[in-house]
């Protein structure tokens, strides 16, 4: 009995598990991310005010699955940004104003959909 039982709430527990990361918000690319990293975030303070009660920790764990995924993307692409940021530095210090347009064309592109 009391391995059935076990199973049963092994079951249940993977069953919520999937269901969690199906709900999970995808951020396919960096706007995606940025806004689900400000809308997920706004849910989590608001699941955090209700104390801690079986259901926000729910909720809590939910919405980690969406914030985690945003945040490696921003992450991801921030990387991107800095190693672009790079090439602007080296190129305005050779004077090379073609590299500069080039690159800070592509780094303004990516800064701009996480500051406005």
């Amino acid at each position: 009995m009391k391995t059935l039982i076990q199973t049963a709430v092994l079951a249940l527990s993977s069953l919520i598990a999937s269901h969690a990361i199906a709900d999970a918000q995808p951020s396919r690319n960096l706007a995606e991310a940025v806004k689900n990293f400000s809308e997920y975030n706004s849910r989590l303070e608001q699941a955090m005010a209700q104390g801690p009660t079986p259901e926000s920790l729910a909720q809590i764990h939910e919405l980690t699955y969406t914030l985690k995924d945003a945040l490696e993307k921003i992450n991801e692409e921030m990387d991107g940004l800095t190693d672009t940021l790079e090439e602007i530095h080296i190129a305005s210090e050779a004077q090379n104003a073609a590299e500069v347009k080039r690159y800070g064309n592509e780094y303004l592109e990516t800064a701009r959909k996480v500051i406005k």
